[in-house]
């Protein structure tokens, strides 16, 4: 194929981009309830998510996935121009990692998914026409505005509220913590369990059934239940009613939530996000050939690892400060409720077959969890500009898309 070694240069070039972006947008969005609660500092919420995400993305990130391209436009309708295609690709590469860019740099949470969909409907408009663009796509992630930001937002309202009335406004809250908190951890461990056998391990084909997930879900957290009872019973605490050594419980909690929401995410959103990187490889190596899904080499996963990392550790603190300190004021408990909400609304979502953003839900959970407390505990202009950066989204993506899409097309004189 003509530029070969250009196109995969460039490829590797954007695809790392686009990773840097994932890791300071969406890892911090994971990251951004912990840090912001306290219950880690940002050091340490960066080296857990370079090694739970790594770990998620390497070990079931998918040897062979369907790429994101082929819910937007149909790639075989580029049999006979397939440079096209990957002149696509790399533009919707280079439009996405833009977009992340400007919105990071802002402070704004987006969904690193809907970019990449508004770069391919950009692409697919220009190149084939409105027809060939699958609309019940765009059609699903407008209902994820609402429906997913809206579901998390009334499971942490109603965790929290749980949390506050069974153990903070008790008059002896650490004790009442003692016996309570294990059956949190129990939901916790389940939940995330599901998650991960669900969405974090789907790509290992293993093949489960529900009853059979559900089932060894259930064993994990029941053990995990106990181990949490028996260890609690060995604390003590001199001031029984002092509310902060509760939060230290719940920051434990937090901490095992955020770890395992980090492999999920590196699992799924990660290779996802790569997809276009792997569709370029696949076309160039093959010599043109366009297949229906591409494969996810092991150092393309290497690279989408290495960029997020880097991503969070150098432009993460924008977002997390957004998520864990200008939405509301986070305490380990507040934290907790909005991670373990966004993780069972991931579950819920799934299993109703509703469109799922994990950034949307977790800016939902947050929102929960500050209407709990009050109205006045929740800072509406922060809330705001979030909504309206999900909005514009779409079409900036369609836009940069277009505007890389002439300027590669033009470079390389196709």
């Amino acid at each position: 194929m003509e530029h070969a070694v250009t196109l995969l240069s460039t490829a590797c070039i954007f695809g790392f981009f686009m990773a840097w972006g994932i890791g300071a947008n969406d890892v911090a969005n994971a990251m951004g309830t912990s840090v912001g609660s306290r219950a880690l500092t940002f050091v340490k919420a960066t080296i857990i998510a370079a090694i739970f995400e790594s770990a998620g993305a390497i070990l079931a990130g998918g040897q062979v996935t369907q790429t994101i391209r082929a819910e937007i436009i149909d790639p075989q309708l580029f049999t006979n121009t397939p440079e096209l295609l990957v002149y696509g690709m790399l533009a919707a590469l280079a439009a996405a990692s833009t977009w992340l860019v400007i919105a990071t740099k802002r402070g704004l949470p987006v969904s690193t998914t809907h970019t990449v969909v508004g770069a391919l409907i950009g692409f697919g408009l220009i190149s084939l026409g409105a027809g060939d663009i699958h609309w019940e796509v765009v059609t699903n992630i407008a209902l994820s505005w609402i429906v997913t930001p809206i579901l998390a937002a009334i499971i942490s309202y109603l965790v929290f509220t749980s949390i506050k009335t069974l153990i903070l406004d008790h008059t002896t809250p650490f004790e009442r913590a003692k016996i309570i908190t294990p059956l949190y951890m129990f939901a916790v461990i389940f939940i995330i369990a599901m998650v991960t056998l669900l969405k974090g391990l789907k790509h290992l084909h293993f093949n489960f059934s529900d009853a059979d997930n559900m089932l060894f879900a259930g064993l994990i957290a029941s053990t995990c239940m106990l181990i949490t009872y028996a260890v609690l019973r060995t604390k003590s605490c001199k001031n029984v009613t002092d509310v902060m050594e509760v939060e230290k419980i719940f920051a434990i909690l937090q901490i095992i939530t955020a770890c395992a929401m980090a492999f999920s995410h590196g699992a799924n959103d990660v290779a996802n996000a790569i997809g276009p990187l792997a569709a370029i490889v696949d076309i160039v190596q093959s010599g043109g050939v366009i297949a229906t899904s591409a494969g996810l080499p092991f150092w393309v996963l290497l690279l989408g690892a290495s960029g997020i990392v880097i991503g969070l550790a150098t432009y993460g603190y924008k977002v997390i400060a957004t998520i864990g300190n200008h939405i509301t004021e986070l305490t380990p408990s507040r934290g907790f409720s909005a991670e373990l909400a966004t993780a069972s609304t991931v579950i819920i979502a799934s299993g109703l077959g509703l469109p799922i953003s994990t950034t949307q839900t977790l800016v939902g959970a947050v929102i929960g969890v500050a209407l709990a407390r009050g109205l006045w505990a929740l800072d509406l202009t922060v809330v705001r500009s979030i909504f309206l950066s999900w909005v514009i989204t779409l079409p900036a993506g369609a836009a940069l898309a277009i505007v890389y899409y002439y300027l590669i097309k033009t470079i390389l004189g196709s």
